[in-house]
């Protein structure tokens, strides 16, 4: 489902103008702070309905204004034209899907199958736990909209019974455990099943790479599992429900639920021991870009589709050889959009067919 072209208005410091995007790889050349993440940006909200810069629209718009708009065709797996608009003003958003309002963002988010790299994803190997669940839960979302649904009814489960514990009553706790035990079972055995599949792609990829096999993702979920033959299995909701009536008096205290996904542990391990602390930064950089490789990977692997990549500036801090490895080990994609700096060596990168664009202060012109 490629992208064909995008049309803006008033956003970031982009040109109200549009920019043609049918070709395979298209590559954003330019200095810093003239707009090369911001077109990136742009796609990325097409798919998603919101930016991965930021939470707050106000942010988006040009200073001044008090709109913006961004406009996207593209062509679906028949060769259809299809559209996506996004208009913003005064804070209120609305998206349309081919004329047609989109009341639900979960109905774009399966509508193309965008995948970004940037400097941020470094937080899936080294920030906190509630990043790595995050980056998980995306997995399960490209390609399972009933994940979405199953998430939302376990965060709303959740808040119910955290207000409950901290407005001291405790009535419905029983009624909000067994609704807790329900969502949060099936959330940790989708999770579990994704990092075992995802695994058998990560670990291969870093191992190629970086020379060093072993390295793996291991999850731990709050709700433990039980010792079960030569492995072990998920507790029962009967199970789960004592945990939460073990915990009662602690969560009661806290005032908040002390145990469920919300605080899985999503962590890197080689031989059994804690990779990341004792990894380079170089090291944990490429955990970072794996991550998503193995991300494009797994969801062409489930629905035999292509995604779109988004790349943004993400091999500066890889050595030539390093770079030369992963370009060759992306998965095949319907399109890449990279940025660059200007002295960076894309030339090596492109192909025949590929659209290069200068960017400098928000305008572009074809190289």
């Amino acid at each position: 489902m490629p992208f064909l072209n995008l049309s803006f208005c008033n956003f970031r410091n982009l040109a109200n103008d549009k920019i043609d995007l049918l070709s395979k790889e298209v590559y954003f050349v330019g200095k810093n702070g003239q707009g090369k993440s911001n077109l990136l940006e742009s796609l990325y909200y097409c798919a998603y309905g919101n930016s991965f810069r930021t939470r707050a629209d106000a942010e988006i718009v040009r200073k001044g204004e008090s709109s913006f708009s961004i406009r996207s065709m593209f062509q679906d797996a028949n060769e259809n034209l299809k559209t996506i608009d996004v208009f913003s003003e005064n804070g209120k958003k609305r998206i349309e899907k081919n004329g047609k309002i989109i009341k639900d963002r979960k109905d774009l988010i399966n509508t193309m199958p965008v995948i970004l790299f940037c400097h941020d994803d470094m937080e899936f190997v080294t920030g906190d736990p509630g990043r790595r669940r995050f980056f998980i839960d995306q997995c399960l979302s490209l390609y399972d909209a009933m994940y979405i649904d199953l998430i939302r009814r376990y965060r709303i489960v959740l808040k119910s019974r955290n207000t409950i514990l901290k407005e001291q009553k405790y009535e419905m706790l029983a009624v909000y455990d067994i609704q807790l035990a329900q969502a949060g079972l099936e959330i940790q055995r989708k999770r579990k099943n994704a990092i075992f599949q995802f695994n058998q792609i990560f670990s291969r990829l870093y191992a190629e790479i970086s020379g060093i096999e072993g390295v793996k993702i291991y999850y731990s979920p709050s709700w433990k599992e039980f010792p079960e033959g030569a492995g072990t299995r998920f507790p029962s909701e009967t199970e789960v429900l004592k945990v939460l009536e073990a915990k009662q008096a602690q969560d009661k205290v806290m005032g908040t639920t002390m145990s469920g996904p919300h605080r899985d542990r999503i962590t890197f391990v080689k031989d059994g021991v804690q990779f990341v602390p004792v990894a380079s930064t170089g090291q944990r950089r490429l955990a970072a870009l794996l991550l998503r490789v193995s991300q494009a990977v797994y969801y062409s692997q489930l629905t035999n589709e292509k995604p779109i990549l988004l790349m943004d500036d993400v091999m500066l801090e890889l050595d030539p050889d390093k770079r030369e490895k992963l370009t060759v080990m992306l998965p095949e994609y319907d399109q890449l959009f990279c940025t660059f700096l200007p002295g960076e060596p894309y030339e090596r990168y492109k192909r025949t067919t590929t659209r290069i664009y200068e960017i400098e202060e928000g305008h572009w012109h074809e190289k």
